[in-house]
């Protein structure tokens, strides 16, 4: 009896790019509860809860009292409650400590890791024909940032949510349940019935940064929020309303901020590591992404302006010494292709 070969990143990358990739949500979710949850979300959400409609999910940037950036948050709104996710890392005793820090109002409970929750999610340009298994309507009436009632066979009885929301610019679902085993088991099994699979975070990590989310997986790099490239995350009508408003910089057109950057295939590049034009360093190296895809590596550098612009022809150094050339590109770097696949 022969077994099959391990899954490797590339085999993930191109699973997401051509079908359909589950996997399991490990960051920590949060339920928040009562009459004022709104007004408790308001203290350190950077995008105010005026306007969020019922059963619809969005995504809010959190900072931190000096105005950092602190996490990227999905926010749920599903019946009498509100639910968050993290979408960059964040462990369950840094968001408890966070969140135990604000003013909360009388009417709001918050609830870290509430027992028995949990989540998983698939995308990918056929991701809807697994998504249409949860649901007993035509699978196109989610619209995007849409939450329904989910039915999970084998646990009848569970309560679950679907939402379409996703990280890789394909198309994406998440479902959230109280029966978080079931929900996966029935989320791969739907997946593999449509020719995808479950994939691992490497190759995830490559199809998000290509999309250019590369922050849900390198998080900030300690960058504040101009630098990050996150100022369209900030309603700027709201400065002084929320957590760290009133220490935020607004980004100018002469403000460093992170680029895309492309290597050839095959080169290894180093975070901290500068970044030089005609001999002169106009940036730093940040991150590099998974060498899922074959045609090249792809990394995010800190450029000064006006080098984070595309297309520019720049260079590195790799950990032997040897240069390496660079260039800036322009994001998202692959055209998802749930771009011209159809929901039918």
């Amino acid at each position: 009896m022969t077994t099959a070969p391990a899954r490797t990143a590339q085999d993930d990358y191109t699973t997401v790019r051509t079908a359909i990739g589950a996997y399991r949500i490990t960051a920590p979710l949060v339920r928040v509860s009562g009459g004022d949850r709104y007004e408790f979300l308001d203290l350190f959400l950077a995008k105010s809860s005026e306007y969020v409609e019922p059963d619809s999910v969005r995504e809010a940037l959190a900072l931190n009292a000096d105005g950092s950036p602190f996490a990227i948050l999905l926010h749920f709104e599903i019946g009498d409650d509100s639910w968050l996710l993290p979408r960059t890392p964040v462990t369950a005793e840094e968001l408890t400590g966070y969140l135990a820090a604000l003013d909360t109002p009388a009417d709001a409970t918050v609830e870290i890791a509430p027992e028995g929750w949990g989540a998983s999610a698939f995308e990918g340009p056929h991701a809807w024909a697994a998504a249409a298994k949860f649901v007993d309507f035509d699978i196109s009436g989610l619209t995007l940032h849409g939450v329904t009632e989910a039915a999970i066979a084998e646990e009848p009885a569970a309560l679950a949510h679907l939402a379409r929301v996703g990280t890789t610019g394909e198309y994406g679902y998440l479902l959230l349940s109280n029966a978080p085993e079931a929900g996966h088991a029935a989320a791969v099994e739907a997946v593999e019935a449509e020719g995808g699979a479950e994939i691992g975070e490497q190759g995830l990590a490559r199809v998000q940064a290509e999309a250019g989310m590369a922050v849900y997986t390198a998080g900030f790099a300690g960058l504040p929020v101009h630098e990050a490239d996150l100022a369209w995350m900030v309603d700027w009508n709201r400065i002084g309303e929320f957590q760290g408003s009133e220490d935020l910089v607004k980004p100018t057109a002469e403000t460093a901020r992170i680029t895309a950057v492309a290597a050839p295939a095959g080169t290894a590049l180093a975070a901290g590591t500068p970044v030089t034009a005609g001999g002169q360093q106009v940036g730093t190296l940040v991150w590099q992404a998974p060498s899922a895809n074959a045609d090249e590596e792809l990394a995010v550098a800190l450029l000064d302006a006006p080098f984070w612009v595309p297309g520019l022809e720049l260079e590195t150094t790799t950990a032997d010494g040897t240069v390496a050339p660079l260039r800036t590109v322009t994001q998202p770097r692959v055209i998802a292709r749930s771009l011209t696949t159809r929901i039918h």
